[in-house]
């Protein structure tokens, strides 16, 4: 038997009045999902534990099997160890965006900030930007490393924890009261933007029509992370498909493989085939006996706010990950067991992380099933089947 997740990262929304009252899920063109749902044990999933952020983190965790309440110490160690920071016990890892501000002409706290990713800003140019802050910022007490797209990481040596705001929750608002409490960091990202604001680069992207990468901004603060080994914990050897540093550096953490897809950069038109056939290598000619392929898109359509393209992003997982995963492993021969999920809701409502439930369907090659149900919200909501907590559902993943 051969075990697969199928994450469709922030995939789960609201009812929107442009949709005719219909979720992104629901409205989307998903025939293959739609089609496996009715042979398949639909549900929903907490996957956010009571009192804890909901973010990719927290979630992703959850989803693989570990309990963010005893494994999570943080967003930005996890992503350290994807990209081969190395951390000390006594380093505190931040994640580094490099967001877009509005460059109004008034004091740096009034800017506001428009975009957490940049229009999507390829790893090659940003890594130019962090190159220039960098060079003057970097010194014994903070270290930059380049991660991926406009996901970046700071070690702060011998520092602490910080509360610090995440950039995807205060889109379109005036960024002083978000900025950290400790000085050194709202000085740091305030010469920041007096470094990035006039970069040629920026300059560059403007003409193109894309947004400017003109400030770093830090969040996810945490200590070097501690997780047990899947294979230990699970029985399973697993291999992680993902463009993510988070889930690339979980999957590290966790002693899982870690494939390397050309092309796969998170965003709405990443490689989705490549990722299908470096899934379908791990298990089937790699002694792996379990995939996550994890798909950021519907995530960063929400984050935008735009309603068309997190459609067309849900449709593109339907399509080009589902559909070629599912007939591949048939024409192989193999029995298999799919779990198809979102780790969080992203609501284009407010374009941020919620910590509602999120559907769930998990599909047997041998033993189907004779339903009804679609894969969406409403219909795996009132099927009744709740699973109250998100490490527990991959238990039953591996049931068989």
């Amino acid at each position: 038997m051969k075990y697969l997740i199928v994450l469709g990262d922030g995939m789960a929304d609201e009812p929107i009045e442009a949709l005719g009252g219909k979720t992104p899920l629901e409205y989307a063109d998903t025939p293959c999902l739609d089609g496996l749902s009715k042979k398949s044990e639909i549900g929903m999933v907490h996957t956010i534990p009571d009192g804890m952020k909901p973010g990719s983190d927290t979630a992703n965790l959850s989803v693989l099997g570990y309990d963010p309440k005893i494994y999570y110490s943080g967003r930005s160690p996890l992503e350290a160890l994807s990209i081969g920071v190395p951390m000390e016990d006594t380093d505190i890892a931040l994640r580094c965006n490099i967001v877009t501000l509005s460059e109004e002409t008034a004091p740096f706290e009034e800017q506001i900030i428009i975009d957490h990713s940049s229009s999507e800003i390829s790893t090659e140019d940003c890594a130019v930007l962090l190159k220039a802050v960098a060079e003057e910022l970097t010194d014994e007490e903070f270290q930059f490393y380049v991660g991926t797209s406009y996901r970046h990481c700071l070690i702060w040596k011998e520092g602490k924890v910080l509360d610090l705001t995440q950039p995807h929750d205060v889109l379109g608002q005036v960024i002083g009261q978000y900025l950290p409490a400790e000085e050194k960091f709202r000085n740091m990202m305030k010469r920041s933007y007096e470094i990035l604001v006039n970069h040629p680069l920026n300059a560059e992207r403007k003409k193109q029509g894309l947004n400017p990468a003109n400030c770093c901004w830090f969040w996810g603060a945490g200590t070097k992370p501690a997780l047990t080994s899947f294979e230990d914990k699970t029985g399973k050897k697993g291999m992680m498909v993902s463009a993510v540093d988070l889930l690339k550096g979980i999957a590290a953490g966790a002693g899982m493989g870690v494939a390397h897809v050309e092309g796969a950069n998170g965003g709405l038109h990443t490689n989705y085939e490549g990722k299908v056939q470096a899934a379908i290598k791990a298990l089937t000619e790699d002694g792996y006996d379990f995939a996550y392929i994890h798909v950021e898109a519907p995530d960063e359509m929400g984050h935008q706010g735009s309603v068309e393209r997190k459609v067309e992003a849900i449709h593109y997982l339907d399509t080009r990950v589902i559909v070629p995963v599912v007939e591949e492993l048939q024409k192989r021969g193999e029995d298999f067991r799919l779990l198809v999920l979102p780790d969080h809701p992203t609501p284009i409502r407010v374009r941020t992380h919620t910590s509602d439930n999120v559907p769930y369907m998990l599909y047997d090659s041998t033993d189907e099933k004779a339903e009804k149900w679609n894969y969406n919200e409403k219909e795996c909501s009132t099927c009744g089947r709740v699973v109250s907590q998100g490490h527990a559902l991959i238990e039953h993943l591996f049931e068989k």
